[in-house]
């Protein structure tokens, strides 16, 4: 199906460049549906990150359990399952994905499996309460973070086999653009209006709606134009899975970019630690939905320009990001302990950090995501993405041990630790190699 002229026209302009028509790295028979499969694409990442959003383990279902009288012992897993549980498994989910010759459609079933489990959270912070509850909600995330693995590896697969070289950090930071100016909004919508914190029914429908979007992001994909793809090596999936841990061996620029991408795992670490201290000083839900309008904000206004910027080296991108979350840490808590500012804008030096933070982040997010787009094409790009992947999930797991340190030196000294490892994280992205060219 074509896309109206108007649409032809506004891909042409986000391209700015003469030959809008570049077919580099895709197959040959996808060259003519490169804007609608552009757009398509843009719409359902949009949506999902939305949802994403709208159910944020540290805040939205932190909240949620609280509201349920869960135990506190089954909030702190509430951010492992999310994170890990979709990237733990994704070694061994590649080689099923690798069977099927046209990939979106585990990406849809991915989305739905997620749209389920959502409604299940729903109905079970409607219906139930207590331990049960809380039982029932972590259940619902094990079901939604492995649907999410599915749709992390056929994703890249898709976009590499239909949007071409120079073209997919536009299209990643265009989707973070828009989602995040809706974000923006929502958070907006809770520093003016913010909800009672048991008004079970508001936190019932914002899961009910984020399911909403997974299955509207489902039915735009479905229209994604896909050329079927080779199946070698999706026999044997243990096997083929564990044998693949040997590219962080065999494959140095791969091995070097994962180390990179672990130790820039900093920018999305460290963010609790800029809410926290913002929460000593103000512990209003003002305050909260002070931090939600920043990190909509820094997305939305920074995505697009990181994905321009990666179309032409997303090592570039990951250098300069990396370099403003690190060097960002110390120089709050500098100004934090040691500047006498009045206590009104002390309390939102916090937010405005977070802010910074976030367009920083936005650059780690577009930075690695097109950079391993780029560096593989073919059944080799859906290895990289799932032994990257399952490797930062393993990682992620152990992050945990990070809050035994918070209680001896505290939420500043985390973050000076955190910015140090993502420290050595933007010296070491010097040594990638560039995989626009």
């Amino acid at each position: 199906m074509p896309l109206p002229a108007d649409m032809d026209q506004l891909y042409s302009s986000l391209m700015e460049e003469e030959d809008t028509r570049v077919c580099k790295d895709i197959p040959e028979s996808a060259c003519n549906n490169v804007p609608q499969n552009f757009f398509r694409q843009v719409a359902a990442t949009t949506l999902t990150s939305l949802g994403d959003t709208l159910t944020n383990p540290k805040t939205t279902l932190a909240w949620l359990m609280g509201i349920v009288g869960a135990p506190v012992a089954l909030v702190a897993w509430l951010v492992p399952i999310r994170e890990s549980g979709s990237m733990l498994p994704q070694l061994f989910i590649a080689a099923y994905v690798r069977q099927m010759q046209k990939r979106k459609r585990v990406w849809i079933i991915g989305s739905l499996i997620q749209a389920a489990a959502l409604l299940a959270m729903g109905a079970t912070a409607w219906l139930a309460s207590g331990l049960v509850a809380g039982l029932l909600i972590l259940g619902c995330l094990v079901v939604f973070s492995l649907a999410r693995g599915l749709c992390s590896v056929a994703s890249k697969d898709v976009i590499g086999k239909t949007v071409p070289k120079t073209r997919r950090g536009r299209l990643n930071g265009l989707a973070s653009s828009l989602s995040g100016w809706l974000a923006l909004a929502f958070g907006i919508y809770c520093m003016i209006w913010p909800p009672a914190d048991d008004n079970t029914l508001f936190y019932a429908a914002l899961l009910v709606i984020s399911a909403l979007l997974w299955v509207a992001a489902s039915l735009i994909y479905t229209l994604i134009d896909e050329a079927p793809g080779a199946t070698e090596g999706g026999e044997n999936a243990v096997r083929q899975a564990l044998g693949k841990i040997g590219l962080l061996r065999d494959d140095a620029p791969f091995r070097r970019f994962v180390i990179t991408r672990a130790l820039l795992l900093c920018s999305a670490l460290s963010a609790p630690y800029y809410v926290l201290l913002g929460q000593e000083l103000n512990s209003s839900l003002s305050m909260l939905g002070a931090f939600l309008v920043a990190n909509g904000l820094a997305s939305s206004l920074s995505a697009m320009f990181w994905g321009r910027m990666a179309d032409k080296s997303s090592k570039q991108v990951l250098i300069r990001a990396a370099f403003l979350a690190s060097l960002l840490g110390p120089a709050v808590v500098a100004v934090h302990l040691w500047a006498e500012l009045p206590e009104m804008i002390h309390a939102w030096l916090f937010p405005v950090a977070f802010f910074v933070l976030g367009i920083a982040h936005a650059g780690v997010r577009v930075g690695r995501k097109t950079y391993v787009l780029d560096m593989a094409g073919g059944n080799k790009r859906t290895d990289y993405v799932a032994v990257g992947n399952s490797i930062i999930g393993l990682l992620l797991l152990f992050t945990g041990l990070f809050g035994l340190l918070s209680s001896l030196i505290g939420a500043a000294g985390m973050l000076v630790l955190l910015s140090a490892i993502g420290l050595a994280g933007a010296l070491l992205s010097f040594t990638l190699n560039d995989v626009q060219s």
